[in-house]
């Protein structure tokens, strides 16, 4: 990762200011996880059964909880140490409920969570290739941050993704393997999923959600994120989430009733009820559907997003 600062037609290579301790990384994330990764901070230090959580977060889109690790070793294994805290989490399910209740003063459920969009993620200042390549299978529930501090207080944060043939995958045929243990709850959800998720579904919806993302993507700097429920496009939050259905793409507006502006009257709302999405405009889009309009309300969106 490198940086550049310009001036005029001149780039100048910004240095590094390097982490003191891996407690500086820490409290930087926990103080904005909101900005970096859209999670609420739940507790530091988290220790259950001799082990110990670096930060211990959870997601309100997907309701499910995600566990944050900060590493400055460099021959730490992810594979190991990611399932065997996503491991101890299933099988202590009502410690993670207990913890988040007393610390938000809140009452979640068991069952509001959904603990198969349970996640770790892993930030260092630097992986080396091997750790990198052993998150290549398409169903790895972690996510490997490269954080690197640089003059001027500007900070860098770039994501390994997966980069392999979406066929291959980590988990075993051994029942007992604690990889296999983990990936029968657990699940990393892609557009695959959603595409095939019914064998009755006309072509022409996938062909409508093709025509629609494209469109989505090319408004700028996207990001798609699948999960159990749907596919959404995020900016620095949701701005549309896309459910597929048969008869066509059941599509959520991350905008505020009453700020949108809607001069054909497309959108429906929900009237205050709950809704999976964020948003409160919502429509079936169909083989009917003005795709140049449904752009228009979109782009809103987006723009929203970009002026907060």
């Amino acid at each position: 990762m490198k940086l550049f600062s310009i001036n005029g037609q001149k780039l100048k290579s910004l240095s590094t200011n390097p982490f003191g301790l891996e407690k500086e990384i820490q409290k930087l994330i926990e103080d904005n996880l909101k900005e970096l990764f859209n999670l609420e901070f739940v507790k530091s230090e988290f220790s259950i059964k001799n082990f110990r959580i670096d930060t211990l977060a959870y997601n309100p889109e997907t309701q499910s909880f995600v566990v944050i690790e900060y590493k400055k070793d460099r021959n730490f294994s992810v594979i190991d140490q990611g399932y065997t805290y996503l491991s101890i989490m299933l099988n202590n399910k009502s410690d993670f409920i207990l913890e988040y209740n007393e610390t938000k003063n809140d009452l979640l459920k068991r069952e509001d969570v959904d603990w198969s969009q349970s996640r770790v993620i892993f930030v260092s200042t630097n992986y080396t290739e091997y750790q990198k390549q052993s998150v290549n299978f398409k169903d790895v529930p972690f996510e490997l941050w490269e954080i690197k501090r640089f003059e001027n207080d500007i900070l860098g944060m770039i994501q390994h993704k997966n980069n392999s043939d979406e066929s291959i995958t980590i988990t075993t045929n051994n029942p007992e393997n604690i990889v296999s243990k983990v990936s029968t709850e657990i699940k990393v959800w892609n557009e695959e999923y959603h595409l095939n998720s019914s064998r009755s579904r006309p072509e022409w919806v996938n062909e409508l959600y093709f025509e629609l993302r494209d469109r989505i993507l090319g408004l700028g700097e996207i990001e798609l994120r699948p999960n159990a429920r749907f596919v959404s496009f995020r900016y620095k939050e949701p701005i549309v989430d896309i459910v597929f259905h048969n008869g066509g793409l059941y599509t959520i507006l991350n905008m505020k009733e009453g700020t949108l502006n809607d001069p054909n009257n497309l959108m429906k709302t929900y009237d205050g009820k709950s809704h999976w999405g964020s948003g409160d405009y919502y429509i079936t889009i169909d083989r009917n559907t003005d795709l140049d309009y449904m752009m228009f309300l979109i782009k809103q969106s987006y723009e929203n997003q970009k002026s907060k």
